[in-house]
């Protein structure tokens, strides 16, 4: 995964050659394979590869193209050979994909971002036009910031040059804090007001004094694939995720898969060395990494991941997440952490990792991400039966109500009920309980955010695609939003592919019907059926595993006086966002094992440790305290009088 930089100064001052020095030097860390650099007059580009492929080592960037444009990229083009076909006269088979994507915009400019499959980001630097052009493919797998103002537009897949080489302090983006308090923030938004992050499946074109988001390309609620038996379904479905997993194999040394002994994992890992023995792809040879915690009494993995490797007569590296360092320490001192992702503590088990890549020569890593959301690992009837209401088939919902009642072990009309209710509004119907706020949230802070603070809920149209469609849509921007999150990795540098996120896969999965993905009593049911014999019986029929919390909860006891270091003087109370008393009280209740809401709890202490590391830093703007407000009245009414309506203005 290769990163870029790259800063123009609208107000035609000449490019700060320390500033661009300083940023290079935090950018090489994500690059190992050196750069590259495009400095004129008043535009810097930097760029660092990281290659993964044989033919990235052959990419020179920044490219500059016949027309003058600076342009970089990141990523991956899944469907190479079809522009080769179509721009033969300008590529060739040895081109490489940043040459075949400059090739496509210069041909057929930003519409070519719609025919562009794989993960990638880009941005193009046209001094013609005088306009800088973002972009990222439809899940959004790569980073890519950006700020602009009257002076400068400023980008970067990083955003530790943008914060630190700014020379100011930010304000918070409440929005975005909201949203990790909850599920995970909109995907354009950053911590940090004024910096912000191009969408995925959009294009942003920045131009003195306008900015223009615009979507290029997005899934069609019209496509409709329909077959006569389930084996055809079946086979359609092994077709499209071996060639998922397949175009995630392309790279010029051995790939990392994780294995958890999940479904999820383990259908890439078995589709995987099927592609490889037989001779398709350029990778030679698939490592695993296996996670396992000994001390969790329900977490039983270790069983399922080795019989995998039992099938594929090789083990792989099994890692103890049990040896870890508490969640709850301060960053060091010396430690930038531009997110909340990061928080900078490397435990016994992230060494092991490390030295896991490091030795085998690992640069890409294969995450199941997704899996679950995709595949209907959830098995709720509600997408089916909100179908069936709004095509008014009232036959055919009480024949589906009576199957997933009794499966469900629960009235029919309960679960009418409750596919009634996504028609309505979440504000009129109120939020599912695990959508509520934290006892310990601020009421003013939660009805600000209501929307991220409720993981952006809303209702089902009646009009227009199937809800089960709306569905699809609403969980993929779910996972746009975690993938979104996750932290570019530096020590050592490598790349994570998503094999259940792939566009063409995902199309498939949203044009079959409902009841052939999900079934009652059968999670999951379109891929078990159509990889019967890839994968182990015991993997397709192993039960969904448990989701584990206990560990984390236990730390609250152990390390209670640590706990008590950190909330003694909360970043996130003073900025509006918690009752730190109230806060206390839930730690209060984790530590004797009562009922609290735990996620939202370990999610505040990360975010706190985190606020508090950007106070150190000097980063955020001061916010007084209502406590402090007074005791600086007191004095100042004391010392000036004058001065107190001013502090209470203040």
């Amino acid at each position: 995964m290769s990163v870029q930089f790259g800063r123009w100064n609208i107000d035609g001052r000449p490019t700060d050659q320390d500033y661009l020095a300083r940023a290079r030097e935090m950018l090489a860390p994500y690059g190992p394979d050196g750069g590259g650099a495009y400095i004129k007059d008043n535009v810097g580009i930097l760029f660092r590869g990281f290659h993964t492929t044989k033919e990235s080592r052959k990419e020179a960037q920044p490219y500059v193209t016949p027309s003058g444009a600076g342009v970089c990229g990141d990523g991956r083009l899944d469907n190479r050979e079809e522009f080769i076909r179509e721009l033969r006269e300008a590529v060739t088979a040895d081109s490489t994909d940043l040459a075949i994507v400059v090739a496509a915009y210069e041909a057929w400019g930003t519409e070519c971002f719609a025919k562009l499959i794989g993960d990638w980001a880009l941005s193009v630097w046209d001094p013609r036009c005088r306009s800088l052009i973002l972009a990222k493919d439809p899940i959004g797998t790569r980073h890519l910031y950006y700020s602009s103002d009257q002076n400068q537009i400023i980008w970067s897949t990083i955003l530790d040059p943008m914060v630190l080489l700014a020379g100011k302090t930010f304000t918070l983006e409440e929005e975005y804090i909201a949203g990790w308090l909850s599920f995970f923030p909109a995907s354009h938004l950053t911590p940090y007001v004024g910096i912000h992050s191009a969408p995925p499946s959009c294009f942003v074109r920045l131009e003195p004094g306008r900015q223009i988001i615009k979507k290029y390309w997005d899934f069609d609620p019209s496509k409709k694939i329909r077959y006569q038996a389930d084996a055809e379904y079946e086979q359609h479905f092994r077709k499209v995720f071996a060639e998922s997993v397949k175009r995630r194999l392309r790279a010029d040394s051995p790939i990392l898969a994780e294995l958890s002994g999940g479904m999820d994992s383990s259908s890439i890992v078995c589709m995987a060395d099927s592609i490889i023995a037989g001779g398709a792809v350029e990778t030679l040879r698939l490592d695993t990494v296996s996670y396992y915690d000994d001390s969790e009494p329900n977490w039983n993995e270790r069983p399922y991941f080795i019989k995998v490797e039992q099938k594929r007569g090789r083990p792989g590296c099994h890692i103890n997440v049990g040896k870890r360092k508490s969640l709850f320490n301060r960053l060091e001192p010396q430690c930038f952490a531009a997110t909340p992702a990061f928080n900078g503590r490397i435990s016994e088990a992230e060494l092991e990792y490390t030295a896991c890549l490091n030795s085998q020569g690992n640069r890409v890593v294969l995450s199941g991400t997704g899996g679950d959301e995709v595949m209907g690992g959830v098995p709720t009837p509600i997408p089916e039966l909100e179908d069936l209401l709004a095509k008014a088939k009232l036959r055919t919902l009480t024949h589906r109500l009576k199957l997933w009642a009794l499966n469900k072990r629960q009235p029919w009309v309960n679960l009418l009920v409750e596919a009634a209710r996504g028609f309505f509004p979440p504000t009129l119907v109120g939020f599912p309980k695990q959508l509520g706020p934290p006892p310990w949230l601020r009421n003013k802070f939660f009805r600000r955010n209501r929307a991220a603070s409720t993981g952006y809920q809303t209702r089902v149209r009646l009009l227009g695609s199937l809800p089960s469609f709306q569905d699809n849509l609403s969980t993929l921007e779910v996972l746009r939003r975690q993938v979104f999150c996750s932290v570019l990795s530096a020590d050592p540098a490598h790349e994570k592919r998503y094999p259940y996120l792939d566009r063409e896969l995902l199309e498939f999965i949203y044009a079959v019907p409902r009841e052939q993905v999900v079934r009652p009593g059968h999670r999951r049911s379109l891929m078990r059926r159509a990889l019967v014999g890839v994968v182990p019986d015991e993997l397709l029929n192993r039960k969904r595993k448990a989701f584990i919390v206990r560990a984390p909860l236990m730390d609250v006891s152990s390390e209670w006086p640590r706990l008590i270091e950190i909330t003694r003087d909360m970043v996130s109370s003073s900025f509006g966002i918690v009752d730190r008393d109230l806060f206390v009280t839930g730690l209060k209740k984790a530590r004797c094992g009562d009922d609290t809401p735990a996620i939202p709890l370990l999610r505040l202490l990360a975010i706190e440790c985190w606020l508090q590391s950007l106070r150190d830093w000097k980063l955020l703007h001061v916010v007084v305290s209502r406590a402090e407000k007074h005791w600086f009245r007191n004095i100042l009414e004391f010392a000036v009088p004058d001065n107190k309506r001013k502090i209470d203005s203040d």
